[in-house]
């Protein structure tokens, strides 16, 4: 029996959800202590550390090693969670603001090196970070006013890869066809229904493609979100996918 197992999470389950699969398709880990070293957000897909027995004591070494993600950005909209599970907050066409493709691919490299090396982060509203002993996604869905922690993170490296254009149909069957995958309460029908009337109007948005390693306790919805406040312009991760952590690479 592995006490150290590398599982490949799905767009649109929850670390949790994940881990039980493994657990009906292995019958022998049923009665085995079990937990995942490291979240994924329900949007987010890849490699999830999972330790069983013993090792599950060890869990604060596997948490501190480095990770790397692919992920995209969309700009022309932000959320109160970062990414696409969230309810819109701002949004408008980035060609309405005279921003092209072009402007916004050197706009994007100019900006960078804001998010590379140790910075402060703040914490995502929409995150199970506890504050006073609750999370702070509670006071988010209660509408309650709380002062929301910082930390410092350490980003290594941060590469800009592309930027693609997509138009509002293809936006909106891309977002409720992932949203509608995932379960429990998410808010998803109300996020689907805003999405929808917002994507009512005809436009095209720009997708840019990244990748970054950074250190533990990332948020890299975050560095989207930030990214567009930057750049004067909505902006939230699209997708995220987690490639590797530390030496793990593959599921195993």
């Amino acid at each position: 029996m592995k006490q150290v197992i590398i599982l490949k999470k799905k767009d649109g389950e929850t670390p949790l959800e994940s881990l039980e699969v493994f657990r009906r398709k292995h019958p022998v880990y049923k009665t085995v202590p079990m937990t995942y070293a490291g979240r994924l957000d329900p949007m987010a897909s890849g490699l999830l550390l999972v330790l069983a027995g013993e090792e599950c004591k060890n869990k604060e070494k596997y948490l501190a090693l480095d990770k790397e993600y692919e992920f995209e950005v969309l700009f022309g909209f932000a959320t109160d969670t970062y990414d696409i599970l969230g309810k819109i907050q701002h949004s408008h066409i980035l060609q309405n603001v005279r921003m092209s493709g072009q402007d916004l691919e050197k706009a994007i490299k100019q900006n960078l090196k804001y998010f590379t090396g140790k910075f402060i982060q703040k914490y995502p509203i929409y995150s199970s970070k506890t504050v006073k002993g609750k999370p702070l996604f509670e006071y988010g869905r209660e509408d309650l006013e709380v002062e929301v922690p910082e930390r410092e993170v350490n980003v290594k490296s941060l590469k800009f890869l592309k930027l693609r254009k997509i138009n509002s149909e293809k936006l909106l069957e891309n977002i409720e066809k992932r949203v509608s995958k995932v379960r429990g309460d998410f808010r998803q029908k109300e996020i689907i229904a805003i999405w929808k009337k917002e994507l009512k109007k005809e436009g095209n948005f720009f997708i840019g493609s990244f990748k970054v390693r950074c250190g533990s306790g990332t948020y890299v919805r975050g560095i989207a979100n930030s990214l567009g406040e930057k750049l004067g312009a909505p902006a939230l991760a699209f997708s995220i996918k987690r490639t590797k952590i530390g030496k793990f690479t593959k599921e195993m």
